[in-house]
């Protein structure tokens, strides 16, 4: 189990200070659209992601956690897109939430495929 092609187990989260510190400090970053997306090559055999949304803009935890769930799922439904097949690195991956309105699940799975689109791209050509 956890290894489904769309399943998001609990390893896949990236938890600890050490490792967010070092996506923070030392991460690479691009910002696309309401999104801004920092990764750094992870030790884990599996990608990991970290999902934020400031308090900042959005005062209520109910409409914090909203945004987390649509980000997550739309992450979950098509991580495939960084699959890597062809290389063997994995990512530690922060979603940072930019926009101030709540944008629905189909807007920010769209901004999200492209994210992770340009993710696997920049990864590529770093080749």
């Amino acid at each position: 189990m956890g290894h489904s092609k769309y399943g998001f187990s609990k390893k896949e989260k990236l938890t600890g200070k050490k490792k967010t510190e070092g996506l923070f400090k030392i991460g690479s970053s691009f910002y696309l659209k309401d999104f801004q997306v920092r990764y750094l090559i992870s030790e884990e055999p599996y990608h990991q992601i970290l999902i934020s949304v400031p308090k900042k803009t959005f005062k209520r935890a109910v409409d914090r956690n909203l945004l987390k769930r649509r980000i997550r799922e739309a992450y979950r439904l098509n991580k495939e897109l960084i699959s890597n097949a062809n290389r063997n690195e994995f990512y530690s991956i922060a979603f940072i939430y930019l926009s101030k309105n709540i944008l629905t699940f189909n807007e920010i799975q769209d901004q999200l495929i492209q994210c992770l689109e340009r993710l696997d791209n920049v990864v590529e050509n770093k080749k």
